[in-house]
């Protein structure tokens, strides 16, 4: 037969370890918040990537900072490719049209 007492005074000796344990487990099984967070860094190359794939961008440079965009890129003369890039990098970061400046990139 099971001694019950016997059971529960080992785990009554053990419960406050057991318990870090956990709740040690626990911290590292929540996200670290890294990925929800790009860098500018990240952030600047995700953009030129999708942007240079676009219809009529062609080559693309992009500095983001708090303070707003500054986009350089081959298609910024036409005013269709120019304004597609102001909405894509205004739903990316959530900046105002005030704070996003499109360059026609010279070679």
């Amino acid at each position: 037969m099971i001694d019950t007492k016997a059971i529960l005074k080992k785990l009554d000796a053990i419960k406050y370890p057991l318990l870090i344990l956990a709740f040690g487990v626990f911290l590292m099984l929540l996200p670290s918040g890294r990925a929800l967070d790009p860098t500018e860094e990240e952030m600047n190359t995700a953009l030129e990537r999708v942007l240079s794939c676009s219809d009529g961008v062609g080559e693309v440079r992009i500095l983001i900072s708090e303070t707003g965009v500054i986009v350089a890129c081959e298609g910024a003369e036409n005013p269709k490719v120019k304004l597609d890039i102001l909405h894509a990098i205004g739903s990316y970061t959530g900046f105002g049209s005030e704070r996003i400046t499109i360059l026609k990139m010279v070679k």
